[in-house]
């Protein structure tokens, strides 16, 4: 109703595009007080004069200027940061998520696999030995080539962020040039070696009701100068990895330090249709989320699962098979393609699907897998998994949750069990198969993580804060093609923001 009578007032007494200017930049300085207030901040503020004393400039060299005041002004406030999401679980396909990051001064296009399961973001560097040159994804490679970024700074081992990755083991110091390195090794063999640097992150960003595009952040990742393993395969090659965790030097960390984005993300990974999904740094709000505790002190997203329900009925295994110890526990892992269970758990598990579906299929053991052949859906014959955790949330898995389809020949196909075997090791890992196809969200300040199940093709409410303090919720669906949110909900900073634009606009 202030907008309303704002409006109207302005249209029916202003006579020209400069009072109107002076009209509404006074309004703004009367209301942005009482609102930056309203949100814990303090009341002085430092104003540019919008107009200068002579009254000469140019409305469109105004509107150049407000626009940018008005993208730091909404910046400095913190939102929801949209991600593009491509790729599938389908390890016939893709088998891995990825997204697409601009770095660098001037911006460059990086593609890098969504991790929860490691902490660092990096690329591959200009120098890089044994790196990737193409790539079976249909995507262009890249190299950043810190030389070739205006904003590029090497981080030195005097530098405090250095300490970051010290302090989780994923940095040491090179006394030969001083420079912050690091290696890591990958739980599939592979590994990677470098350096860090700091450099700009560009992203899109959603602020209450309004899209802040090509913001910015100055953020620390690794320049990897070294590959081995699959990551040096051109098959899925990708430029790096984007790690999610919960360390110092993740970019989720980052950004949460420096009040850019919250403490918090979510992810809604599609598994079928070609793949994609949602990937946002802010919480996906659905009414139907459970949570479950995060286990305290652990380096990955680990989770207390308690036990397993085949058909509503809990399948015979010790309870301490899945507790968390050295080397033990249940983890939540986008960087896994599949999902895997301690022999003492994938034995009785594999029994009982099978002895649920015996008068329906015919069982067969392919490469080591335990498959069935089948001559209709496998929703009609499989039997409904629960996977259920501490604090009484259940994750429920379909049968293509937890079944792979190998091929289909005619009117038969062939399913496997996508969990597969850990021998010796008390660990379950869950991967994309089971994170498939359902809305996740870590939610590091609450430590806790909730999931519901979901089509990841339809749109999302995203807000930009976690389980406590203040909550902004915005549409966010598939705005990674820089589509202007649907159904916004409005602040008064972006009330006020927005009127002075309009007002402005309607004498251009």
């Amino acid at each position: 109703d202030l907008v309303k009578l704002l409006t109207l007032r302005i249209r029916t007494q202003l006579g020209s595009a400069m009072s109107a200017v002076r009209l509404t930049a006074a309004i703004l300085v009367c209301l942005l007080p009482m609102t930056v207030l309203s949100y814990g901040f303090p009341a002085a503020l430092k104003l540019e004069r919008a107009v200068p004393a002579n009254h000469e400039m140019e409305i469109s060299q105004l509107k150049a200027r407000d626009r940018a005041r008005h993208g730091r002004l909404l910046q400095s406030l913190g939102g929801v940061i949209d991600f593009p999401v491509d790729g599938t679980f389908d390890p016939f396909v893709v088998g891995l998520y990825y997204t697409k990051l601009r770095l660098g001064s001037p911006p460059r296009d990086f593609y890098v696999q969504i991790d929860t399961g490691s902490d660092v973001l990096w690329v591959s560097c200009a120098s890089c030995n044994g790196c990737p040159q193409t790539s079976g994804l249909q995507i262009q490679l890249n190299y950043f080539d810190p030389g070739s970024s205006v904003t590029a700074t090497p981080i030195s081992c005097s530098d405090q962020r250095c300490s970051w990755g010290i302090q989780s083991s994923d940095s040491g110091c090179s006394v030969q040039n001083n420079l912050c390195a690091y290696t890591f090794q990958y739980g599939d063999g592979s590994g990677t070696s470098g350096f860090y640097v700091s450099d700009v992150l560009q992203f899109d960003m959603i602020v209450g009701s309004s899209l802040v595009p090509n913001s910015t952040a100055q953020v620390v990742f690794g320049c990897s100068t070294s590959q081995t393993g699959d990551l040096v395969k051109s098959d899925r090659a990708v430029d790096g990895i984007f790690g999610f965790g919960q360390q110092g030097m993740s970019v989720v960390s980052q950004l949460a330090s420096q009040g850019v984005a919250p403490r918090v993300f979510s992810h809604c990974l599609k598994g079928e249709n070609g793949g994609g999904g949602i990937l946002v740094l802010g919480e996906i709000v659905a009414p139907n989320l459970v949570f479950t505790p995060l286990v305290p002190s652990q380096p990955h997203y680990n989770v207390n699962l308690l036990s397993i329900s085949v058909n509503g009925q809990a399948l015979p295994i010790n309870p301490s098979v899945f507790s968390t110890s050295n080397g033990q526990g249940t983890i939540i892992d986008t960087g896994t393609t599949l999902a895997y269970l301690s022999e003492e758990a994938y034995v009785p598990f594999v029994e009982a699907i099978t002895k649920a579906v015996a008068q329906s299929v015919r069982p067969v053991v392919s490469k080591g897998n335990q498959c069935y052949v089948i001559v209709s859906s496998v929703a009609d014959v499989f039997p409904p998994v629960s996977l259920n955790f501490a604090g009484g949330a259940s994750m429920f898995l379909n049968p293509q949750d937890y079944l792979i389809q190998q091929n289909n020949v005619g009117g038969t196909s062939v399913w496997c069990i996508g969990f597969q075997r850990i021998q010796n090791q008390g660990i379950t890992i869950l991967g994309d198969l089971v994170l498939k196809d359902k809305i996740f969200v870590y939610d590091l300040v609450g430590q806790r993580i909730g999931w519901a199940n979901y089509d990841c093709s339809m749109s999302v409410n995203v807000s930009a804060t976690s389980s406590s303090g203040r909550s902004e919720y915005v549409n966010a669906g598939q705005f990674s093609d820089n589509a202007a949110p649907q159904k916004l909900s409005l602040n008064m900073v972006g009330n006020t923001l927005m009127l002075l634009l309009m007002v402005i606009n309607m004498f251009l």
